[in-house]
């Protein structure tokens, strides 16, 4: 079946995010507590964990191009099911690790697992928007990342304390396990050759990639680095706690979760290079504002914003760099998870020996300098991928090589664009953009309505089971006591907030049937 004749409901779509939120939510906690684990259980000092940490990371540097060519050679989703699997055995390792050489065999698999995983993973996403632009794919597929991870913390507080490192480990693994067998279901699928890519000799699309990779790179290392003293400023300038640093993060965390799968309404219109130079000059903004504001609000705010742009960013640029991938979209997203990545090792270490010698306004002006840099030079980068800067002005278009997508099932369509490569065909007709009409949206509201609830509900319980949940204490109490106040507590007066906004808006095509007015395409 071709782009342009999918069905609205995608189950292959809705696999593969399942699988990013089961496979993300183990993931990104344990970047926190590797070096807590392994410090607590091994004994191991700190240079044994830094150790720990860049093997898994050096290792992942090095097999993520690796990981691109087999995306391009064999079916995505087969080669990110054995990436979850070598995932599931890295968490099975830690569990079991009882002394540094498995720890680092761990760490080994983890790191594997994870270039394989990720990159055909995005792959597939860029495969699924072919000869198009893609954001919303990409960015469904970021939300259901920050989803997992959102998720992945609230569980590992929840339990670390009473299960210990293994339990979360097992749990980790099981999950993994999970995406796995999400992936493994359904045909296998040959990754098609986009038509850009016939002609082209070996390695030119890596080479007019190459400036976007260097600026990706270098931002990324700035924006870890500056992370990275951000934390240790709030903790030991200004004194605060575990629990109070995750509150100056929480609103911007809440909005980096919700906003990628529908930031392309905005950037589609912007254009990539607008969209991008924007993201740039705000993280110049919050970093040059790091300097001179120094209270928790004034932090929590310019985050904020921040994590809106960086939302907003990425699924651009993963979207264009499958766009100018020259149709070896595994090739090209593993040369470019190579250089984040590369820049995220590198940055901490970097922006650290600044800190120490210069202070923190003088690492706060390089960040900013950095993403300053970063915007002037990303129009380059831009024009030299040779694609056509295009802004959409309406809906999306109802057949064609550019067509329509629903990655997640949800009714939405995921608009691809034309790349640029080649002339659009003369002619085209006007389309106006379709989507189901007032009863059948307000039906799906109430559908996906009535499934967040129960997940609410569930969630709500545990929390109570806790003594953890804010709105149990909040009814039974009128407060929540002191020495009950902690991440878990705030995590639910955060998903309460959420839950109503989501009541008042899906219930509101109840109460006020509408649908989308039909505009005619430019």
């Amino acid at each position: 079946m071709s782009a342009g004749t999918r069905a609205p409901t995608d189950p292959a779509g809705r696999r593969v995010l399942s699988a990013a939120l089961f496979a993300s939510a183990p993931a990104e906690v344990l970047d926190f507590l590797l070096p807590l684990w392994a410090g607590s259980t091994l004994g191991a000092g700190a240079s044994a964990v830094g150790a720990l940490i860049a093997f898994e990371a050096v290792l992942s540097l090095i097999v993520r191009p690796l990981a691109g060519e087999l995306a391009d050679r064999f079916d995505q989703r087969r080669v990110a099911a054995a990436g979850a699997g070598l995932y599931a055995l890295s968490f099975a390792g830690y569990a079991l690790a009882d002394s540094p050489a498995l720890a680092f065999a761990a760490a080994g698999l983890g790191g594997a697992g994870g270039a394989l995983f990720w990159v055909a993973l995005r792959a597939w996403t860029g495969q699924r928007a072919q000869d198009g632009d893609g954001t919303s794919a990409y960015g469904k597929l970021l939300s259901a990342e920050g989803q997992g991870a959102f998720a992945g913390y609230l569980v590992a507080f929840s339990l670390l304390e009473r299960g210990g490192y293994p339990l979360l480990f097992w749990l980790g693994s099981a999950a993994c396990a999970v995406a796995m067998a999400s992936l493994l279901r359904g045909p296998r699928q040959e990754p098609a050759r986009a038509a850009t890519g016939r002609g082209e000799r070996r390695g030119t699309a890596e080479r007019r990639l190459l400036p976007l990779m260097v600026v990706s790179a270098v931002t990324a290392a700035a924006e870890a680095g500056l992370w990275m003293l951000l934390l240790l400023r709030l903790q030991a300038d200004l004194g605060l706690s575990p629990n109070e640093i995750a509150l100056v993060f929480a609103p911007g965390f809440v909005v980096f979760v919700l906003l990628p799968a529908h930031a392309h309404h905005l950037t589609d219109r912007l254009g990539r290079t607008p969209a991008m130079v924007a993201s740039f000059a705000a993280s110049a903004l919050f970093a040059a504002g790091l300097a001179v504001l120094s209270t928790p609000p004034a932090i929590a705010v310019l985050w904020t914003v921040a994590a809106a742009c960086f939302a907003a960013q990425i699924p651009v640029e993963q979207a264009t760099v499958a766009a100018a991938s020259g149709g070896r979209i595994g090739r090209a997203m593993g040369l470019y998870e190579s250089a984040r990545l590369a820049g995220v090792v590198v940055g901490p270490l970097g922006m650290g020996l600044l800190y120490e010698e210069a202070g923190w306004a003088a690492a706060c002006g390089a960040a900013a300098a950095t993403s300053v840099v970063g915007a002037l030079v990303v129009p380059y980068a831009v024009r030299t991928l040779g694609l056509a800067e295009e802004r959409k002005k309406a809906g999306p278009r109802t057949g064609g090589a550019g067509a329509d997508i629903d990655m997640g099932g949800d009714g939405e369509t995921d608009t691809d664009t034309d790349t640029g490569t080649g002339e659009r065909e003369a002619g085209r007709q006007p389309s106006a953009e379709t989507g189901p009409g007032p009863k059948a949206r307000a039906r799906k509201e109430r559908r996906e309505w009535y499934v967040h609830t129960a997940a609410f509900a569930v969630g709500q319980l545990v929390l109570w089971a806790l003594d953890s949940s804010w709105l149990v204490w909040q009814i039974t109490d009128g407060g929540v006591p002191g020495e009950q106040r902690g991440p878990l507590v705030w995590a639910g007066r955060i998903w309460l907030t959420i839950w109503v906004i989501d009541t008042i808006w899906s219930w509101s095509y109840t109460v006020w049937p509408r649908e989308k007015k039909p505009k005619p395409s430019s």
